[in-house]
């Protein structure tokens, strides 16, 4: 009797353990995590590759750790205007065109505490928009027409 608590014991254990696994191999596919790099700067971002990925964004959060931001994906190149609802903390907002080369930097977006909140885009198709907290692009020296990495 003993010895079958003991192997139901470890089975459990075991179970739980695995269970633990997948859900956080679960969490790290719907949170992709991947680094952009312009220049000499690289940041941890989240891929934003999917229209409810996209609708969220970085809405509701407090902070942005200090490397890090969000990469929306388009599926083709287009005109993308963003705007700053429910965001709480200010943003560089960088256009990127099918090229991989920065087409417009919207600096230091403010969060928006209107119902009518602005929006901000480039007049220039893009494929992908990088969001960072706010001041970076500029005290990196990201400029229009630098060349994006991705990896």
């Amino acid at each position: 009797m003993k010895n079958k608590k003991i192997i139901l014991t470890v089975i459990l254990f075991f179970s739980i353990v695995l269970l633990l696994i997948i859900s956080n191999n679960k969490d790290k596919e719907e949170n992709k995590i991947a680094k952009v790099c312009v220049k000499q700067n690289c940041f941890n971002i989240e891929i934003a590759d999917t229209p409810e990925k996209r609708e969220i964004g970085l809405m509701n959060r407090e902070f942005l750790t200090l490397n890090s931001g969000m990469l929306f994906v388009f599926e083709k190149e287009g005109i993308y205007n963003f705007w700053m609802k429910n965001t709480l903390i200010p943003l560089d907002m960088i256009w990127i065109d099918g090229n991989n080369k920065i087409i417009f930097i919207k600096e230091n977006a403010q969060p928006c505490k209107t119902k009518q909140c602005e929006s901000f885009g480039s007049d220039k198709k893009a494929k992908y928009v990088l969001e960072i907290n706010g001041g970076i692009a500029k005290k990196a020296g990201l400029n229009i027409g630098d060349e994006v990495e991705f990896r």
